[in-house]
């Protein structure tokens, strides 16, 4: 055991550096799941300090929506972050605090991969899923921009920036890069909305051209979504508007077994990164101790690795595959009888054995 923890410090150079991580838990199963995650992390003696704060939204005067400033200016301290499910009331006047988080800190990349886990046996067990979704995360349609015509008539815009779309695409490029990916597909509806559409096309063009080692194609959307689901092989890394994103990374989610075993990443600007499990608030899992935690967990181990703690992130996903090939201490929501504190103790079990 000693001799473990040893080589748990001396694998990495940065191992022995103490981060301080602002947590946003969440609603519903949010606080039950973000709790697993500090158990799992101190049972691999990930080298982080939690600065935990509650967020809601905050509706001003002027009609827009904020979260509370102890929580900006923690994002802005630490410049990472991870996030629990949040719950938006509908018609209440506010909009998502989901949204509202990306526009406050800049999130202009959404990162979702989608990789067959071992031991969560879907149709695509066999042959494998392995993609990666870069969403633009600030703008398309999610913009808020809508009013009423007239009576019995409401107008919802799309708004396509240059900036926004050439952010998106030189992080989906430098992203398959990064992780040893050959191509880049942009999925888009340039045929119907050429303006918008075609202008975030014109920008994946032009980054494009930087990247000659990686091969890059276009794509109808429905196009993609047909040959998705009838051979994921065929994709790599996919670049997108914010709405198509948000549609097909939850197809890719569903390819693996499900939002409670998907992983996901905000990228901004200044090096702000914040990751967060998006599935939704499950309320009606809450009382029963029966949250699945696999989702923040993975989000946190991709910003282990961002924070180049590769040798603990190794070590949990290590654990938490173990566990779920093993099914004998796993959720009901992929086959099991557990509760979310049974199954995280077996994985600690298992980092510390």
């Amino acid at each position: 055991m000693l001799m473990r923890r040893i080589s748990r410090l001396l694998s990495h150079p940065l191992s022995r550096s103490q981060h301080t991580i602002t947590l946003f838990p969440g609603d519903g199963i949010g606080p039950q799941i973000s709790e697993s995650v500090k158990e799992i992390f101190a049972a691999a003696e990930v080298p982080v300090t939690w600065e935990e704060h509650e967020v809601y939204p905050i509706l001003e005067k002027n009609g827009k929506t904020r979260i509370p400033q102890p929580a900006i200016d923690s994002i802005f301290k630490n410049k990472i972050g991870l996030k629990g499910p949040m719950r938006t009331a509908i018609g209440k006047g506010h909009v998502s605090l989901n949204l509202t988080i990306r526009r406050t800190f800049g999130l202009y990349a959404n990162v979702r991969p989608a990789k067959t886990v071992p031991g969560v046996e879907t149709p695509y067990s066999k042959e494998g899923v392995d993609c990666v979704i870069v969403r633009e995360n600030t703008e398309g349609e999610y913009s808020g921009i809508e009013h009423t015509v007239v009576p019995g008539v409401v107008q919802s815009v799309k708004l396509i920036t240059r900036d926004a779309s050439r952010n998106v695409a030189e992080y989906a490029f430098k992203y398959a890069i990064d992780n040893d990916r050959s191509n880049v597909v942009a999925l888009h509806k340039a045929n119907i909305m050429s303006m918008s559409d075609g202008m975030f096309l014109e920008q994946c063009r032009l980054v494009a051209e930087k990247y000659p080692q990686i091969k890059y194609r276009e794509m109808y959307l429905d196009s993609a979504v047909l040959k998705i689901v009838k051979d994921p092989s065929q994709f790599d890394v996919m670049v997108m508007p914010n709405l198509y994103g948000d549609i097909l990374s939850d197809l890719t989610s569903g390819l693996i077994g499900g939002l409670g075993l998907a992983p996901s990443g905000n990228m901004g600007s200044g090096g702000i990164a914040i990751y967060e499990a998006v599935h939704g608030t499950a309320d009606d899992l809450t009382e029963h101790n029966k949250g699945n935690p696999t989702a923040l967990l993975m989000s946190g181990l991709m910003m282990l690795r961002h924070l180049e703690l590769k040798s603990q992130a190794d070590l949990i996903e290590k654990a938490v595959l173990s566990t779920l090939m093993e099914r004998k201490v796993v959720t009901g929501d992929i086959g099991g009888r557990a509760t979310n504190p049974e199954y995280t103790a077996e994985i600690c079990r298992k980092i510390r054995a």
